[in-house]
């Protein structure tokens, strides 16, 4: 009997059956069951006849199996030509599902940590936090030197902007209370302020830290020799205590001790990373750090230094040492920062080398050309750098690239913006005669800035375009301003600093396993397994 339109009736079942808590190894299985009107449906599980439907299929039309061939056999060449990555991919994939079936080896995934504006995260954090803590309940504690380790992805609540509070962070568990920390790429250690007691410390959004009794780092770790190996105090071999002196581009500086404490991490599995983790104990803030400090509690490195959250936890073998980090454009949205490779896309990511640098553990590649438009910004033809910085709000070319950009956008005033000079957010602020409401309403008015990855003499070289929403804010007086400044005195005055305003909006990722760096656009939504399962395109 034909089903009526209005018959609700259910035609088939799927059973999903999840493995034992206990033995999760065991996997999940998926059945399938179709419902007949046959008074005694019988099922029997088997495989089905491969040759059945070709069968019925091949002698009703021949012409038309040739044709599905053939169209086939087109989809796999062209998709191939799109992504000649595929076969690579798979082939890694094969390569890992074999490490892991070797004995006694500890399973690595990722960290997911959602990054959301602070202006908005500060109006939900409630909200936020309690999808956080129905995960933690549900969840499993367990000990990092546990054999049997099995890891996943966590989610923390983040905020963050770049114009006004200039920053993004994320929120941390540390011992037995949150702290907000600033997400710095250009950062080796991780530091909290601490009550130690602290001598120059700002408000800060929370508590100080106070340290643990008995969990200091001795001068002899290995940890601290690496700290100390760049300060200008002498190593200390046979002091009790490990103490480190950093020194930031903008002047500022942090003074502490290094200390140890659990740190607590929700996993993608559904339970609990608990462990002791080598951080700062920051007891003397200087410069403009202190301004920084009033909205957050410290600095989470993320650099490729063995000292780094990311490098610590890859040393475990809890997670491989990728990372990347999605910073939202909207003020309203939400972005990421994953720490594993498990989350990172199979496809649509641009990949070039990292640059090694002789003392510095930092993110950096090569870059040939650099445009406004079709005019070029540097003519001398020399191969530069270009250092990802997620603790630099802006943007800075080096002296001669900035000021080609500053005549080039000489233009803009003949299309119906004017130079603002009473707009002191930025050196150079732009006012229309209409309300600006977003970057919207004025990015006609601006070129792409196009950065050429890669040695000159590379055959194939990729390019990073920032669109004019990835070099423009808006001030506080309606205005657009450059978020590009020169950077003659910022780190050797030779190199590219990406900072915030030139991220947001892509997905970049630094793969230190491949010693790679690739980027994407993306609308920085939280990640989640079933859209990495498949390509998919954006921007």
């Amino acid at each position: 009997m034909e089903p009526q339109p209005d018959d609700q009736r259910a035609h088939a079942v799927v059973i999903i059956t999840l493995p034992p808590s206990d033995d999760p190894s065991q996997g999940k299985t998926i059945s399938a069951f179709t419902l007949t009107d046959h008074p005694n449906p019988t099922f029997q599980p088997g495989p089905p006849d491969p040759g059945f439907w070709l069968s019925d299929l091949s002698t009703g039309s021949p012409r038309l199996v040739l044709s599905l061939i053939a169209i086939s056999l087109l989809a796999v060449a062209f998709y191939a030509s799109v992504f000649p990555n595929t076969v690579q991919m798979f082939r890694v994939y094969d390569d890992e599902r074999d490490r892991d079936d070797e004995p006694n080896r500890r399973e690595t995934s990722s960290f997911v940590f959602p990054v959301y504006h602070k202006l908005g995260a500060r109006a939900i954090p409630d909200r936020k936090l309690a999808e956080v803590v129905d995960v933690l309940k549900t969840g499993i504690l367990v000990k990092v030197n546990d054999a049997s380790f099995d890891s996943s992805t966590t989610i923390l609540p983040v905020a963050g902007d770049v114009y006004p509070n200039g920053l993004y962070f994320t929120r941390i568990l540390v011992g037995k209370h949150y702290f907000y920390l600033d997400i710095d790429t250009g950062s080796d250690l991780t530091w909290v302020q601490c009550d130690a007691p602290c001598r120059s410390c700002a408000k800060g959004a929370n508590q100080l830290y106070t340290p643990r009794k008995g969990m200091l780092v001795r001068s002899a770790e290995s940890l601290c020799v690496e700290v100390q190996k760049n300060q200008m105090t002498q190593h200390c071999e046979d002091c009790e205590q490990c103490d480190y002196e950093i020194d930031y581009a903008d002047l500022s500086s942090s003074l502490g001790v290094l200390t140890k404490d659990e740190f607590h991490i929700n996993l993608h599995n559904g339970s609990v990373a608990d462990l002791d983790i080598v951080f700062g104990c920051g007891y003397d803030q200087q410069g403009l750090l202190l301004n920084t400090l009033v909205k957050t509690d410290g600095i989470l490195g993320l650099s490729r230094a063995q000292i780094s959250l990311p490098s610590q936890l890859a040393t475990r073998g809890i997670i491989s040492n990728v990372i990347g980090h999605c910073l939202p454009s909207d003020l309203n949205g939400e972005g990421y920062i994953i720490m594993g490779s498990d989350l990172v896309p199979s496809h649509g990511i641009s990949w070039v080398p990292m640059l090694h640098h002789s003392h510095l553990e930092v993110y950096q590649m090569q870059v040939s050309k650099v445009s406004y438009g079709n005019s070029m910004l540097s003519s001398d033809g020399r191969v530069g750098k270009v250092l990802f910085d997620t603790g630099s709000s802006y943007t800075y070319f080096p002296n001669k690239a900035y000021s080609h950009l500053v005549k080039s956008l000489k233009e803009v005033s003949g299309l119906g913006l004017t130079l603002d000079e009473s707009d002191k957010t930025l050196p150079i602020c732009w006012r229309a005669d209409f309300v600006i409401s977003s970057l919207s309403d004025v990015k006609r008015f601006f070129r792409p800035i196009t950065l050429q990855i890669g040695s000159k003499w590379w055959i194939i070289s990729r390019k990073l375009v920032l669109q004019p929403e990835d070099y423009l804010i808006i001030s506080n007086k309606g205005n657009v301003c450059l978020g590009i400044l020169d950077g003659s005195s910022v780190h050797d005055g030779s190199t590219i600093i990406l900072g915030d305003v030139s991220m947001r909006g892509h997905l970049i990722v630094y793969d230190n396993v491949k010693r790679r760096i690739g980027w994407m656009r993306s609308d920085c939504v939280r990640p989640r397994d079933s859209d990495f399962n498949v390509p998919f395109f954006q921007g």
